[in-house]
């Protein structure tokens, strides 16, 4: 899932585009099979084929398990101080004698300055945290706000952070949002009377109005939970006991054997590129999340399911929300060749690691990059240089190939036609559109069976797309959400590769398929 930010400030949606994510009803994704035109260039070692599940595949995806997406399961945030205040969080400081807000002049490159009475983009600064109270600001432009000069003149124009970068956010005891902001000189910021902000106040405080270092902070837009947020969050130290517990308790064996027994053929897995470097990942990353996926092939092959591994998370984020790990709302991914090798790296770490398990049905390239930012030529080459990374490992393991969010859903179609054992990746979505907003559930179950089905035809024709819908329709009944359901599975059932519903659990009832299952809401039997 993901966000498509539309307004100025760019709030970031609690998932946009993923697998799938409901907030009132299943969600399901279809595959069909590409086209199997062998590529003379490519001649992969003798490899077993995947000996299970037989096409179309009913799959089940085990979201928020391997890359935390804190909406999926709260908790894991909750033991972080100042959780409030995460990688990415945007923030706005009002002083509370000038009643003026501190602005990047033009977005940053320049002065920082505090004579503006309306916040919008100018005055929005996204935080990257050192510690619970230390934090590099970030203005609009990317630059960062820090001291340029020796007498304390607050400016942003650094690249990248450092020393002069740092600040400290001192919160008032009685009033969280009332804070004073500690320059790396020693001194407290200040909005004087000319404009200019400068850290050159050293005095104690009684958090009045009255006082010039006093400023008003406002948080805006959503906030990023991700496996970023969480491990910086916490601090690698403290993250580590958290997720490892995690990935030991949230999905274990007992859930591929409700899986297998529920009528599903296979798991889709969403992982990060810092798996490739486990047991030591970049900081602020943890590492054992490899042991976690190991298991699940172990138990996947005992309960005869196969495994879709999806990278879900690449560096330097293809999209700018939480489950693609990004920071603070960047996207930099296909920006540089370094970083396209990178991920060709990652896929050919996954695929030589798992290419002799009878579970591996297929490698998913990325998920859901966004378009213009990630440019068609930019995937097309990495997906080429991926699918040969699969492929030299194993000539039977599937290859998918998302369709980027906000481009064509077709774009693709020449690149894959011609690829053996490719397969395209697209989402639909209804949850995030207003035009959805006042649709009964008939009005959603009639999309569905028209718009979605007659799309899905036209791509399944030539190579096939992984679809996934969600719904949004306020007070839905039982009823109402087992029909949908039906209608989802009868259209996605015209995939001659499958499909696959997001997420295995959730937080959210109507989003955790177990719990869909076991309250009749659904039936994958039969």
């Amino acid at each position: 899932m993901g966000c498509r930010g539309g307004a100025r400030l760019l709030p970031l949606v609690r998932r946009l585009c993923f697998v799938v994510v409901l907030l009132c009803a299943p969600c399901l994704c279809s595959v069909s099979a590409a086209k199997r035109t062998p590529r003379p260039a490519v001649k992969p070692p003798p490899s077993p084929a995947p000996a299970y599940p037989a096409l179309p595949v009913r799959a089940v995806c085990l979201g928020g398990w391997l890359v935390t997406e804190g909406w999926i399961l709260p908790p894991l945030f909750d033991g972080i101080p100042n959780k409030d205040l995460l990688d990415g969080t945007q923030v706005q400081f009002k002083s509370a004698l000038r009643k003026t807000y501190i602005t990047a002049d033009q977005g940053g490159g320049g002065a920082v300055l505090a004579n503006r009475t309306l916040a919008s983009d100018w005055e929005t600064f996204k935080l990257w945290r050192i510690n619970e109270t230390t934090f590099n600001f970030r203005a609009p432009g990317g630059q960062f706000v820090g001291i340029g000069a020796s007498d304390g003149i607050i400016v942003a124009t650094a690249t990248a952070p450092a020393l002069p970068e740092t600040f400290q956010i001192v919160r008032c005891p009685f009033d969280k949002d009332r804070v004073r902001i500690k320059a790396a000189n020693g001194y407290f910021v200040q909005a004087i009377a000319t404009g200019e902000v400068i850290a050159d106040y050293g005095e104690p405080t009684r958090w009045s109005d009255w006082d010039a270092s006093v400023f008003l902070m406002t948080k805006v837009g959503q906030q990023l939970q991700g496996e970023y947020q969480l491990c910086n969050g916490y601090g690698t130290d403290k993250a580590a006991p958290v997720l490892r517990d995690h990935w030991n308790t949230y999905i274990v064996e007992d859930d591929f054997k409700f899986i297998a027994s529920s009528g599903l053929t296979a798991v889709r897995i969403p992982v990060g590129w810092w798996i490739a470097s486990d047991p030591n990942p970049p900081a602020p990353y943890v590492g054992g999340s490899l042991q976690a996926l190991d298991n699940a092939f172990k138990w996947a092959e005992k309960y005869k399911l196969g495994v879709i591994i999806d990278l879900h998370a690449a560096p330097g984020s293809q999209n700018p929300w939480e489950h693609s790990s990004s920071r603070d709302g960047t996207q930099e991914w296909g920006t540089t060749d370094a970083n396209i090798a990178q991920t060709v790296q990652v896929i050919e770490f996954l695929a030589s690691r798992y290419a002799t398990s009878p579970s591996l049905f297929a490698v998913e390239l990325m998920n859901e990059p966004l378009a213009p930012r990630a440019t068609l030529e930019s995937l097309t080459r990495y997906y080429r240089d991926g699918y040969d990374a699969v492929r030299r490992h194993s000539p039977a393991a599937y290859v998918v190939m998302s369709n980027r969010l906000s481009g064509n859903k077709t774009e693709l179609l020449p690149f894959a036609a011609g690829l053996q054992g490719a397969v395209i990746d697209v989402h639909y979505y209804t949850v995030f559109n207003s035009m959805f907003s006042n649709f009964t559930v008939q009005q959603n179950i009639d999309f569905v069976r028209t718009n979605f089905s007659g799309e899905l035809a036209a791509v399944t024709t030539q190579n096939g797309p992984l679809t996934f819908v969600e719904w949004k329709v306020p007070n839905a009944t039982k009823e109402e959400y087992q029909k949908y359901a039906a209608a989802q599975m009868s259209v996605y059932g015209q995939a001659t590769f499958g499909w696959s519903y997001w997420t295995v659990k959730n937080a959210n009832n109507h989003w955790d398929l177990e719990w869909m299952i076991k309250n009749g809401y659904i039936s994958l039997k039969g």
